[in-house]
């Protein structure tokens, strides 16, 4: 199969398709043939090294990028019995390190199979791949800020990946939502169920939780009444509390049952799946460098 394989090296030439051998599925896992592999910051960060290093592996280690999958299941261990052959499904998937040498960016990915989701009527293979990282990743962080109870909530970077999501779910679980963003995106906001769109944080104060998708930090927390709650997205860059407020982080796990739920939200319309664009692995380069130039909105998919 082909595979995006990045060097030792790392960096903006260290990385391109290699040929690995097929993959099998072990005990409890399933085969995905890809048909889309949505692109994520997670992959710069293991282009680049950072994650290399943040999850400890070995510098030497050729590693595969890619964590959003969607596509159709072609092989499953004999112990596997709901989801045939064939069936249309997502699934985020950390197979990339440090167990094995392809992500999800490849022809075929291994999941576990408690960590897929059909894919349900409506929802096209392409849009689902963009669905399971950020979702989770939103669906998991709101988790952390406790009963909505008409509670008022920040979301910083509100028309971004993680940030769209965070948006609409909270509405959708009773939050008031105020998103941050540039002006361009009101419509997108109002439609994920924004109650108000602000864009810069001047005058912004007694949130009773932030999501901080956008790494605001400091300047996140002081919109954020005193024994409020801040949610941040990456582990080990909080601010560092005050007034009380309770800080808090996640790194995002793989969730099958739930990503069930959320497809069927988006299959529904209450979710939008955005999709930037979409390039053939040969000419991930393009989806990468946009990634980096940062204002997308959706996320660029990667196909075999």
């Amino acid at each position: 199969m082909r595979a995006i394989i990045v060097s030792q090296s790392g960096g903006a030439n260290g990385f391109g398709v290699e040929h690995l051998p097929d993959p099998e599925p072990a005990a409890g896992q399933v085969r995905i043939r890809m048909a889309g592999a949505a692109v994520n910051p997670a992959d710069l960060h293991i282009i680049d090294g950072f994650g290399r290093k943040m999850a400890g592996v070995d510098p030497d280690r050729r590693l595969g990028v890619g964590l959003d999958v969607a596509g159709v299941v072609d092989m499953a261990a004999p112990d596997v019995h709901d989801l045939s052959i064939g069936t249309p499904v997502a699934a985020m998937t950390f197979a990339h390190a440090p167990h094995s040498a392809a992500g999800a960016a490849a022809e075929y990915v291994i999941v576990p199979a408690v960590d897929v989701a059909p894919v349900p009527d409506g929802v096209d293979l392409l849009d689902a791949a963009t669905v399971p990282l950020n979702s989770l990743t939103a669906d998991q962080l709101l988790a952390r800020l406790g009963p909505s109870r008409g509670r008022r909530l920040l979301v910083t970077g509100a028309a971004g990946g993680v940030g769209g999501y965070a948006v609409g779910l909270a509405a959708l679980a009773g939050w008031a939502v105020t998103g941050l963003a540039r002006a361009s995106d009101a419509d997108f906001l109002t439609r994920a169920g924004a109650a108000e769109t602000i864009t810069s944080l001047e005058g912004a104060a007694g949130f009773d939780a932030v999501l901080d998708a956008a790494l605001l930090n400091g300047a996140a927390l002081r919109a954020v009444r005193d024994h409020g709650i801040y949610a941040g997205v990456f582990p080990g860059l909080e601010p560092k509390p005050e007034r009380g407020i309770t800080i808090t982080s996640g790194v995002v796990v793989p969730d099958g049952h739930r990503l069930r739920e959320l497809l069927a939200l988006t299959a529904q319309g209450r979710l939008e799946a955005r999709r930037a664009g979409t390039v053939p692995l040969e000419n991930a380069v393009q989806a990468y460098q946009a990634l980096r130039d940062g204002g997308q909105r959706g996320r660029w998919v990667l196909t075999p």
